[in-house]
């Protein structure tokens, strides 16, 4: 049952006198954050929808989780990665649930943290693995009996416990399941499945904490065992918005790849070996499937990437290596069938083997209309899609009708101050938009919910501690010289800030250019390039040396949070325009301007401007920070639309000066 409190009890709690500044050592009453924590309650009791913008250090997190903490209701927060994920249930959440109820605020409200399958330790294939013993190097046996120890250990069978192997090693793959490999009821581990212990916990709790990517993903595939909890939640958050559209539109599609193929030749030798090890066809079988799977790679050459349908499918021998895989699945799967009583392995094989074969025989097919055909490249793999061109009416139809409130949060999610983007990507447009206060808690949803849309700004002193740099002299970049120009311009930079730079680019090429530009000059500061080491590692090396230049690509501009004097730098190269070449924003824009509208205005152009700001957003973290941004591209006063990117940044002083420059890091 949700609980009716004080209207300003969450603002009182953040306040000056409140529980927080009572309680909490360093923290400082915000009044946006008590703002917005009061609108987050009204929204949630009246089952209306926010869509809240709340810039840096606003502490929109406690904005959010103690009206959440304090509603009563069933609410699922999704956060935009499972870093995110982890430190919002591990750090804040425990934090200001013990907060409220030490204070008298709060009953105890039960938590729990839900993540995909891929996430959970799988004791069933443990042990598949475990008696193939089939392991590639010695050290990959070293690697699975560090597993094997920790299964015995751990309680939550969540991989991020075990630190001393990346989450990205390919190992994991064969100890967890997923939709194709689980065998559900049947597994004769079930007693001992973390996953289901997960959900169970999940179904059981008051506050749930998920990532985008879960959410979506079984809000469209109904597969992760979230599809339960939504309909029984009264609220849903969602931290980092501005990550939501490109999330949703990858799962709101139909996918197969080469992986699920691999997968069911793997899992059908393991199965056969255990339980029907006289039908040697299914060895050969499952052999022939790999290969053609390969052969059909390689028509498509060496070109790593996305591509539309149309580049690839009339490639030599395509249809040809495509009708292969056909055959190599329907010959597997129809000597399953024949064994498919010995085992329940064999028989999720033959079920998986038949699903696959019907997806992909569609997915080779032209796609239906509002749908992109496209398909992805790796080194040795594909993935083959059918995207949505909108994602809009998808989503509406999971808010309408549905007696929820729902937050949409970020830092950025306005362009030039408006919210017309975010609003119109997911449909939110289409219900009666309103600045006011929401409308009165009502058990059931009869009429539309009432939007509201609410900016605060960051209470970091811009104007004070940055300063926002523009040189001048650079070509446009188009010109061939622009990258080397840029560099030439930015030395100076990087000396007046003596390192303690984060220089972002656009594309990977451009990054290889600048860091070969640096080390010929011999700038006297450490370089850190994205692709040299991991992510991990060069954001750790970065804040121990104090004085690093670190160049990132496209995963740098967002998620990173480096505070104090390490960071007093953050340089972008061009405006992040997405490749226009990508199939899918390809698309996007032909179907944009077909019919009447404006692709560039209201597509590409709100989303580059997000994701600057995003980038601006590395530079002050904290209120004792100071820093300099610099934006290299010269469209920003050379074209029209350079103002929406310029209206967009922070209220920082501005220069075009490098004397400026060096007299802001003098003081």
């Amino acid at each position: 049952m949700s609980q009716i409190f004080p209207e300003n009890l969450c603002s009182d709690i953040l306040g000056e006198s409140g529980l927080f500044a009572k309680n909490v050592t360093g923290f400082k009453a915000r009044q946006p954050q008590q703002e917005m924590a009061d609108e987050v309650a009204k929204t949630l009791a009246s089952e209306d929808i926010l869509v809240a913008e709340a810039g840096t250090g606003t502490g929109k997190t406690y904005a959010y989780l103690v009206p959440a903490l304090l509603s009563g209701k069933k609410i699922i927060i999704s956060t935009g990665t499972k870093n995110l994920q982890d430190q919002l249930y591990h750090r804040d959440l425990p934090a200001v649930r013990k907060l409220l109820i030490d204070g008298g605020e709060s009953k105890p409200v039960k938590t729990a943290l839900l993540k995909g399958r891929s996430n959970y330790l799988c004791m069933h294939r443990l042990e598949l693995t475990e008696d193939q013993g089939r392991f590639y190097s010695r050290q990959e046996s070293a690697k699975f009996l560090k597993i094997r120890r920790w299964s015995m250990e751990t309680k939550r069978g969540d991989i991020a416990e075990l630190t001393e192997l990346d989450e990205m090693d390919q190992l994991w793959q064969r100890v967890t399941s997923t939709a194709d490999n689980c065998l559900g009821q049947e597994c004769p581990q079930i007693e001992q499945c973390h996953l289901l212990q997960a959900r169970r916990d999940a179904q059981a709790a008051d506050l749930i904490v998920v990532n985008h990517h879960l959410f979506f993903a079984d809000m469209a595939l109904k597969d992760e065992g979230f599809g339960e909890l939504l309909p029984g939640a009264n609220g849903v958050i969602f931290d980092e918005a501005h990550q939501l559209a490109e999330t949703a539109t990858s799962f709101f599609g139909e996918r197969v790849g080469s992986r699920q193929f691999i997968e069911l030749a793997d899992d059908t030798i393991a199965e056969y070996l255990t339980d029907a090890a006289d039908h040697k066809i299914l060895q050969e079988l499952a052999d022939r499937l790999k290969k053609s799977t390969a052969d059909f790679r390689l028509t498509m050459q060496d070109n790593i990437g996305r591509y539309g349908w149309s580049e690839v499918v009339g490639r030599r021998g395509f249809r040809e290596e495509a009708g292969n895989v056909q055959e190599a699945i329907k010959e597997l799967v129809a000597e399953l069938e024949k064994v498919k009583e010995r085992g329940k392995g064999l028989a999720g094989c033959a079920e998986r083997g038949s699903e696959l074969l019907d997806r992909f025989s569609r997915l080779i097919l032209e796609s239906p209309k509002q749908k992109i055909h496209w398909i992805e490249l790796h080194t040795r793999g594909f993935v083959i899609h059918h995207t949505p061109l909108e994602i809009r009416d998808t989503f509406l139809g999971h808010i309408e009708g549905r007696s929820c409130g729902w937050i949409f949060t970020s830092a950025t999610l306005a362009v030039d101050g408006k919210f017309d983007h975010f609003l119109s990507e997911f449909g939110l447009d289409s219900f009666n938009s309103s600045s006011t206060t929401p409308s009165t808690p009502s058990k059931n949803r009869v009429s539309p919910p009432k939007v509201m849309s609410r900016s605060w700004d960051s209470p970091f002193d811009f104007k004070e501690q940055s300063l926002f740099f523009h040189p001048e002299g650079l070509p446009l970049p188009n010109h061939p010289d622009y990258g080397d120009k840029m560099m030439e311009a930015m030395v100076p930079v990087i000396e007046a800030s003596r390192g303690r730079t984060f220089l972002l680019f656009t594309s990977h090429r451009a990054l290889r250019n600048a860091a070969e530009y640096l080390r010929e000059k011999e700038v006297d500061y450490p370089l850190l390039v994205q692709g040299e080491a991991p992510r991990s590692q060069l954001l750790e090396r970065f804040r121990e040396l104090g004085n690093g230049v670190l160049l990132g690509a496209s995963s740098f501009w967002e998620g990173v949070d480096v505070r104090g004097e390490a960071l007093s730098c953050v340089i972008i190269d061009k405006f992040p325009f997405a490749s226009p070449g990508d199939p899918v924003l390809q698309a996007k824009i032909a179907a944009y301007n077909s019919s009447g509208r404006n692709a560039f205005m209201e597509l590409q152009l709100p989303r580059a401007v997000i994701a600057l700001r995003q980038g601006a957003g590395r530079l002050i973290r904290d209120v004792t920070d100071r820093g300099l941004f610099v934006v290299c591209d010269t469209r920003m006063l050379k074209k029209s639309y350079g103002h929406t990117f310029l209206n967009s940044l922070p209220d920082m002083a501005r220069t075009r000066s490098i004397n400026v420059v060096e007299r802001f890091f003098q003081k």
